[in-house]
């Protein structure tokens, strides 16, 4: 089965509808820019995955090719962990920061979407190898490039024990797509004309113009679909407090704020029940206190482990530290071209100046591998060939060379201007991000300040300008939610959600308009090819390093998925009991 095609093309009729409920013309977010403009899919401080299978087939193809973290002493990647041996009472999960809400429509970080993706279900599945399957929907099938109709499953019950029905996901997709709800994943809907119900468990999509993005979200949260009377009836508390009304394997419990979320095993879920009859989230900000959790079993797991505990983890015997495909790259994102980074220059002296290979060695514990591309290569799996390679030849050397930036930053009349680095505590994979960018600019003749913003206030410098004020640069851990470069590299057309530099350029736009409307994979990835070279040739953001996803189990559970697939797939139902 070709990798290349995310889902079926296969032409089939709408058959006979039996209603028609609608949103319709929905304006993309009000964030300015080209219609086609769109946010990417990328959180935390921040960071990915992805999708790669025949959508309205049960069989997956193969997910994208291993890293090749095998061939570094510091890390291996693993396809998962050992399935559980039987059930348990609980387990508890620790994450860096509590979610600010769980509303579906503003799941735009690692914590919301670690706990959400067992709460809510989307239309369509990630699975643990990184493929796409059906999800609420049986299949997915365009009889044209304008359409997509989503077949649901039959007798899919709510929490709160209503039956899923077209209009609920017609509302569901709906509140994506109003602009008064300032939703994260507005503009992925940017190219939808309307979202209609053709049948009792049926719904089609009308697109304005081709869109392949679209149908690939519908995979993330961008395509979860909640009761309808379960949101009316919760009012300006849904996603805070009292229920979610979703279909996944579990509810939503008891949330203690500043404490931990409790989800509570849905006995009337639709698929495998999950094997723990209770998750917590426990909210533990500082790294070492995470670590602490971990190996004193407060905490049975965790994803995002900080990187300066990984050799703590592995030497404790207290559990088994792993490594998966994360499609993720760590960048330093520019968020300001007002000052002296407005110097393409300036940006290019930052970029060979950066102490890429000390900063895999310690920021992220040895597990790493340096890069000189805002992409990871495992996003090009459905490329050709020929096209992946044109994606990576004449990329700038990742190598520092210190003073052929020092002669650009001469050149540009830069020497001694000032800029300003956020900086977190989230873990040293940031910290020593920020330091070796204030390091690099230092030798360079700039000067690089330094700004402290606390773990639970790091995730606004995605969703807020106020909090980005005053800020030139932040760290960034990018993860791709679809296995598609475009996730990515659509960051830079103009009014993109995160394009908080405001870069512009009519033929970047044209073409990732090119591209985003492109069907035929191979087409599609040489356009991408193409805008990769651009966006590396402006340095939009500085790519530093490739890295894995981590996830620490202790011996009392198993079962975690070892890929980014958790964030948009409820992997906490595969979690039980490591031994009977």
């Amino acid at each position: 089965m070709p990798r290349s095609l995310p889902w079926s093309r296969a032409a089939r009729s709408v058959g006979n509808a039996t209603g028609h409920s609608s949103v319709g013309n929905a304006a993309p977010a009000a964030t300015g820019g080209a219609s086609t403009a769109r946010r990417s899919a990328a959180r935390r401080y921040a960071l990915p995955v992805a999708a790669l299978t025949a959508l309205g087939l049960v069989t997956a193809c193969s997910g994208p090719p291993k890293g090749d973290g095998a061939k570094d002493t510091a890390f291996k990647l693993s396809a998962g962990t050992p399935a559980a041996a039987g059930e348990l009472d609980s387990f508890t999960w620790a994450v860096y920061a509590e979610p600010p809400t769980l509303d579906y429509i503003s799941a735009f970080d690692y914590p919301a979407n670690t706990i959400l993706s067992n709460v809510c279900e989307s239309l369509m599945r990630w699975t643990p190898q990184l493929t796409m399957a059906p999800g609420l929907a049986e299949k997915a099938t365009n009889p044209d490039d304008l359409t997509w109709v989503y077949d649901l499953r039959p007798g899919v019950r709510f929490h709160d024990g209503g039956t899923m029905s077209a209009d609920d996901v017609v509302y569901s997709l709906g509140r994506q797509m109003d602009p008064e709800n300032g939703a994260a994943w507005n503009s992925n809907f940017s190219n939808v004309e309307a979202v209609t119900k053709t049948g009792p468990l049926q719904v089609t999509v009308k697109l304005k113009q081709p869109d392949s993005q679209f149908p690939q979200y519908m995979a993330t949260a961008a395509g979860v679909v909640a009761s309808k009377a379960g949101v009316e009836k919760a009012g300006e508390d849904y996603g805070t407090t009292g229920s979610l009304d979703c279909t996944g394997p579990f509810k939503l419990g008891t949330w203690n704020k500043g404490q931990s979320i409790e989800l509570q095993r849905f006995d009337g879920y639709w698929g495998t029940k999950a094997k723990s009859a209770k998750a917590v989230f426990t909210f533990l900000t500082d790294p070492n206190a995470r670590t602490n959790a971990l190996l004193s079993g407060e905490a049975d797991g965790g994803y995002l482990i900080p990187t300066e505990s990984y050799d703590r983890l592995r030497a404790s015997g207290a559990g088994a530290l792993y490594f998966g495909e994360g499609l993720s790259t760590v960048n330093v994102n520019v968020t300001s071209m007002k000052g002296a980074l407005g110097d393409v220059r300036v940006r290019r002296a930052l970029s060979l100046a950066l102490d890429r290979r000390g900063f895999v060695k310690a920021g992220l514990g040895g597990a790493g591998t340096v890069t000189s591309s805002l992409t990871s290569k495992a996003i090009w799996a459905g490329a050709p060939e020929a096209v992946r390679a044109s994606a990576f030849d004449n990329l700038p050397s990742p190598d520092q060379n210190v003073e052929a930036a020092k002669r650009m930053i001469e050149e540009a009349g830069a020497t001694g201007k000032t800029l300003t680095m956020a900086t977190s505590s989230i873990g040293q994979d940031v910290s020593v991000l920020a330091t070796a960018v204030q390091d690099a600019g230092t030798r360079i003749g700039l000067k690089i300040e330094l700004k402290t913003i606390a773990p639970n206030a790091f995730t606004s410098l995605f969703t807020d300008p106020a909090a980005r004020e005053g800020i030139d640069m932040f760290p960034e851990t990018y993860y791709d939610s679809i296995t598609d470069p475009m996730d990515m590299l659509s960051n830079f057309q103009t009014g993109a959600y995160q394009n908080y530099a405001g870069y512009s350029d009519e033929s970047y736009d044209a073409l990732t308009d090119k591209a985003r409307s492109e069907y035929d994979p191979a087409k599609r990835f040489s356009a991408a090819a193409e805008l990769q070279k651009k966006a590396s040739d402006q340095v939009l953001w500085i790519p530093v390093a490739e890295w894995p996803t981590a996830v620490f189990l202790n011996k009392r559970i198993t079962g975690a998925p070892t890929t980014i697939s958790y964030l948009y797939s409820p992997w906490a139902a595969g979690v039980g009991a490591a031994a009977r």
